[in-house]
């Protein structure tokens, strides 16, 4: 299976033909590019065979990722294309999913989303991607990048209380929309996500860090209230922190 990454900033590059390499699948990193322009150049030279999937940014100097599926399109129209996403470019990964793309990946790339791409695109099995290509409505692909936009933010501030209203606000969708949505594709509150997170950085803190007192354990991960802080653990995970950093 043969891959172009798109990105104007190298480790990023480097990391996912990393990633890529030590996935158990036939994957062939055949094109690293900084900019729309080079890689375009690089896609039209190949054979419409030897290639089968180009991951592209969406903001590059030179030529940006909507321009370059804009130009690909008309060459390649079938080649599945797959965008990478930085927090806060929701209406450009909108506008990318209207020209076809087959899917996005949120800048940290989630490695289990990138396999499943992957294989997707391997076993030829997942549906054409695109309202426009396969019929899926424009609502549908809205949710599923809300989602995983509201996943990325509270990921990043998992110790800050989240406003409910704000993080409406910033995919452009309601509050109790969003709560719906949220549970209805995770299975789990918002409220409930973050505390899930919490508890997984509590633990790791007492792993990495087992000189850091309980209390300060407890602000760490967003909860000034230390007696709070060890119900709360001891319910995720059947032990107090004192207990799980002994054990």
């Amino acid at each position: 299976m043969n891959i172009i990454i798109v990105d104007d900033e190298e480790f990023i590059r480097l990391g996912l033909a990393k990633i890529m390499s030590r996935m158990s699948l036939p994957i062939n990193v055949v094109g690293s590019h900084a900019n729309g322009r080079d890689a375009l150049t690089h896609v039209l030279e190949l054979a419409p065979d030897a290639l089968d999937l180009l991951i592209t940014d969406i903001k590059m100097p030179m030529m940006d990722g909507l321009k370059l599926i804009e130009q690909v399109r008309e060459a390649r129209r079938d080649l599945p294309i797959a965008v990478l996403s930085g927090y806060g470019e929701f209406e450009y990964a909108r506008l990318a999913m209207r020209m076809g793309v087959k899917d996005y990946l949120l800048k940290p790339v989630d490695t289990a989303q990138l396999h499943e791409l992957l294989a997707s695109v391997h076993q030829g099995t997942a549906a054409e991607s695109g309202a426009a290509e396969d019929g899926l409505a424009e609502g549908e692909e809205r949710d599923h990048y809300a989602v995983e936009e509201l996943k990325r933010i509270l990921n990043a501030e998992y110790n800050k209380n989240f406003e409910l209203e704000q993080l409406a606000k910033t995919v452009g969708m309601s509050a109790s929309y969003i709560s719906r949505l949220f549970r209805n594709r995770t299975g789990l509150t918002l409220t409930d996500y973050v505390i899930g997170l919490r508890m997984e950085k509590a633990k790791q803190f007492l792993t990495d860090h087992p000189h850091l007192r309980n209390y300060e354990i407890s602000q760490l991960v967003g909860y000034f209230d230390p007696v709070y802080f060890n119900k709360l653990f001891k319910r995720t995970f059947g032990m107090t922190p004192k207990e799980y950093k002994e054990k």
